[in-house]
């Protein structure tokens, strides 16, 4: 695989470890896992941490619309877009007490592009966050 298959934007949130926001393959976009994380910065919109970097509270419809725009706009600097998703693999670290609030705000966000989506559980994420979203869209030839 060459370097042009590979996308990272300034517009996004930097990637936690080392590697790119994106990978080309074939006509697919493999998006790697987008937080709410605010580009150029550490800041997460809606939550407020603890003096030892512990999640005091937050507010899963900031996290929430925040992941949705840092995921456009990874699609669209890498030659995709919102409507060119196929599958979203979701990741909360609260099921019980969020499900219901980021289910409602999807749905504003997917309106009119239904791709398949998977939500999942799990204990934790790399920085205090309690939301990630994982993506495959296509990709014209072009690019």
């Amino acid at each position: 695989m060459s370097e042009q298959d590979k996308f990272s934007t300034e517009k996004a949130p930097k990637p936690v470890g080392l590697y790119p926001h994106a990978r080309k393959v074939g006509n697919l976009l493999f998006l790697s896992g987008v937080g709410p994380r605010k580009a150029g910065t550490t800041d997460i919109p809606g939550v407020t941490l603890n003096e030892d970097g512990s999640i005091k509270e937050y507010d899963i419809e900031a996290q929430c619309r925040s992941v949705f725009e840092n995921v456009r706009t990874i699609l669209q600097e890498s030659g995709s877009s919102w409507m060119e998703l196929v599958d979203v693999t979701v990741f909360l670290t609260n099921m019980k007490d969020d499900f219901k609030t980021y289910n409602k705000i999807y749905a504003e966000y997917f309106a009119d592009n239904q791709p398949c989506r998977t939500t999942v559980e799990i204990n934790c994420l790399p920085t205090p966050i309690a939301i990630e979203l994982k993506c495959i869209a296509t990709i014209k030839d072009d690019k």
